[in-house]
């Protein structure tokens, strides 16, 4: 697999929670030997129409990695996220850990700083996060050396974390049923996701891939599990040996039909912040709705 240090012999314990209001999954990752942790892509409870945030589902996890006696050593976020809100900041301050995010979100911050008609105030270096990785950088969690994989096309940070023999791929694919993500936000690409769809894919066979988000197609229950070699074989936009031109045709006739998603306004402007509320002048948190941009 390339340059990519990967470890299957390496098997970290992944315990799923799952925020059915955003179909969203979040994960603590334990290093096998040792009590430290990552966990990934985390999530905030809110209710958009009132304009209430929440901690329930963070709690959870929370509340789990103090039960188990974990340490927490990193928040990891594979993309700007824009159908669910991070709280990594705030289980940073309950427990500890680094927030890191690919270098790429100095693109998203530029992009949507203009949208949303941010100040000179916001900053767009992503100094907001701890860390900031580039292709391949490697980093521990406790013992178990993990990794970062440089996957753009639905956005341009997104990053597939490999830790041992399990990978955390954000929305660069679904479910083998599912298929892939849209690719036509602002700085999307869909012939740049299936070039990194097929750098997942040259993973081993083996390596469990974890999902960020499932929508359970066709009636049957959320799964948020597979491996590059069910994906390689069945998955509905680039298993089989379709071809690029094949996948690019489809993801663009597919996204032109598609509404955008329903919190992808407070989403964006939590997230591109490390999950961070802004604030007027007086301090109050405030959201903004743009009109007509999106």
């Amino acid at each position: 697999m390339g340059d990519y240090p990967v470890q299957m012999t390496v098997h970290p314990d992944v315990e799923m929670f799952f925020d059915e209001p955003t179909n969203t999954f979040s994960y603590i990752v334990k290093d096998p030997a040792s009590q430290a942790c990552a966990v990934v892509d985390s999530t905030l409870d809110i209710d958009y129409a009132a304009g209430r945030i929440g901690t329930s589902h963070a709690d959870r996890i929370i509340e789990r990695i103090r039960e188990r006696g974990l340490t927490l050593e990193w928040l990891i976020e594979t993309h700007v996220h824009a159908d669910h809100l991070s709280a990594a900041p705030y289980i940073q301050e309950k427990l500890g850990g680094r927030i890191g995010i690919g270098s790429e979100i100095k693109v998203v911050q530029e992009t949507f700083g203009k949208v949303f008609n941010e100040g000179t105030e916001f900053k767009r270096d992503g100094s907001q996060f701890d860390v900031l990785f580039e292709d391949g950088d490697t980093y521990s969690v406790g013992s178990m050396q993990c990794f970062a994989m440089y996957t753009p096309g639905h956005t341009p940070a997104c990053m597939v974390h490999v830790m041992g023999d399990a990978a955390f791929v954000g929305d660069t694919l679904f479910m083998p049923d599912s298929g892939s993500a849209r690719a036509d936000f602002p700085g999307g690409d869909a012939g740049t996701l299936y070039d990194s769809i097929q750098k997942v894919l040259s993973l081993p066979d083996e390596m469990r891939l974890f999902m960020c988000h499932d929508y359970g197609p066709n009636g049957r229950p959320v799964a948020h599990e597979t491996t590059v070699g069910e994906q390689k074989a069945s998955n509905i936009h680039v298993g089989g040996g379709k071809t690029r031109e094949e996948f690019v045709r489809f993801r663009t006739e597919r996204d032109a039909t598609l509404d955008m998603p329903r919190l992808i306004l407070p989403s964006l402007q939590v997230n591109m912040r490390a999950g961070h509320v802004p604030t007027d002048e007086s301090g109050r948190m405030m959201l903004k709705v743009p009109i007509n941009v999106l």
